[in-house]
């Protein structure tokens, strides 16, 4: 099998963020080689029932790649993992980020907080949030701002934007699982564990 060193298009360039989350996986999917659309499709899928410390908290999947990933497939499934984390699940620029939590902010004033404290307060945001796409937390802010009448705390809106980004993330876990099964294969050692994948609880419970 011939080793193929690029993507067949840029997966930006595929990527819009206003798509419902089924349809931005499958533009990114269309995007990779159909070697790697193979593989991700032979892989192995498990859901099980996850709990949290309130009862019932989704399902959990659990993805195992399939065996015999050649080291030529695994680079260009490492090559694709790290095109999609550069660019699609890259972390939102900071001026960014603070402009866009203090935006949310002042939908919804605190009552007794100067402006320095409610500047702090974004700047914890800022912190909390950092490791999210731009294109998530301005999905949050956006379904937040529809859909709530009051203040959301940092531990809401992460769960917000890890719901957002599952897909994305859960397909960035898989590529990186097709990578490490090839190194292994290459290497003679035992294959990679399963990758687990984000359930769909967080919307359903906050609605």
């Amino acid at each position: 099998m011939a080793t193929v060193t690029s993507l067949p298009r840029p997966l930006p360039s595929v990527f819009d963020p206003a798509l419902p989350p089924p349809l931005r996986r499958d533009s990114l999917l269309s995007a990779l080689p159909p070697v790697l659309r193979d593989r991700l499709a032979q892989g192995r899928t498990e859901s099980r029932p996850r709990f949290a410390e309130d009862g019932f908290d989704g399902m959990a999947e659990r993805w195992s790649p399939p065996a015999g990933v050649t080291p030529a497939e695994a680079a260009l499934a490492q090559r694709a993992h790290d095109e999609l984390c550069a660019s699609v699940l890259a972390p939102v620029d900071g001026d960014h980020l603070l402009a866009r939590i203090l935006s949310l902010l002042s939908h919804f004033p605190a009552k007794g907080l100067s402006p320095e404290v409610e500047r702090l307060v974004a700047l914890d945001w800022a912190e909390d949030l950092g490791e999210y796409p731009a294109w998530t937390v301005d999905a949050a802010a956006r379904l937040w701002r529809r859909s709530r009448k009051w203040r959301p705390s940092i531990a809401e809106m992460r769960a917000l934007c890890e719901e957002l980004c599952a897909p994305e993330r859960a397909l960035a876990a898989r590529l990186r699982a097709l990578a490490a099964a090839g190194r292994d294969e290459r290497d003679g050692a035992a294959p990679a564990g399963g990758v687990r994948a984000p359930g769909a609880g967080t919307l359903r419970r906050m609605g």
